[in-house]
């Protein structure tokens, strides 16, 4: 029994144009031609073409095929990567359903930070861009406790819309005043994550990477005055946490 190239890919499932390129990279045999020209393919050339299609079914990449197929001593190793890897992709996509039912279910936009569409409704285009950031420079531990902190800053109350609206030439009453509304928020977060006042264990990338990406996107994403009030509610939430664990409460820590 010989068949045509089109018959041979219709028996394998395969493509005309598949066949062709396994001739190119010398993986498939070319056959001997009929008196017509035409080419004719035996059994062991549907058999090498089911080969070849079963590894590609299973992700072999067609440049292994070869060693892969061949039962060489390097097929274990590289079915054993093959499954890492699969096992990785499937993760994701697994994450990725579970990122797409928590947006869906928030009604939140679709390229909100991941783990915030919760909360996406509350962000301020800045924070939502600094979020997006910070998931760059800070492991998962870290993004975990910075959502359960927006999601705190969420159901508190108007000083960040209101800071999120502070115009870069606000007067130094307002600014004082939206710093000392923010502080005892931010004191609460250093009581309650204490490695914000050395992020450094947290940090996907070194301190000078670090350090430079925040200064940079602060100072794109922010106006001078949001800038100078987060700063001074900074100042005063460490203030507010030395006080008190001077006094009595050293139990913060």
């Amino acid at each position: 029994m010989a068949w045509s190239t089109r018959e041979l890919a219709d028996l394998a499932g395969t493509t005309v144009n598949t066949i062709r390129h396994y001739h190119r990279l010398g993986l498939l045999d070319e056959p001997e031609r009929r008196y017509n020209g035409y080419k004719q393919y035996g059994v062991r050339h549907l058999v090498r073409l089911l080969r070849i299609r079963r590894l590609v079914q299973l992700g072999i990449p067609l440049s292994q095929v070869g060693p892969v197929g061949s039962g060489d001593e390097r097929m274990p190793a590289a079915l054993r990567a093959l499954d890492a890897e699969l096992a990785a992709h499937i993760e994701r996509l697994q994450q990725a359903r579970a990122d797409i039912a928590e947006i869906l279910r928030d009604d939140a936009p679709a390229d909100a930070p991941a783990g915030f569409a919760s909360v996406a409704a509350h962000l301020s285009e800045a924070d939502s861009s600094i979020l997006h950031i910070y998931s760059r420079l800070y492991d998962q531990e870290a993004m975990a406790d910075l959502r359960r902190m927006v999601e705190v800053d969420a159901a508190t109350g108007a000083v960040g819309d209101e800071i999120t609206a502070l115009p870069a030439d606000a007067d130094e009453a307002t600014r004082q005043r939206l710093a000392e509304r923010l502080a005892p928020t931010l004191a609460q977060n250093l009581i309650d994550y204490p490695w914000l006042y050395d992020p450094a264990g947290h940090a996907s990338h070194s301190a000078r990477v670090t350090r430079q990406t925040f200064v940079e996107a602060v100072g794109e994403l922010y106006n001078p005055a949001q800038i100078d009030v987060l700063s001074r509610a900074g100042l005063l939430a460490q203030e507010r946490v030395l006080t008190a664990a001077r006094s009595d409460d050293l139990t913060l820590f």
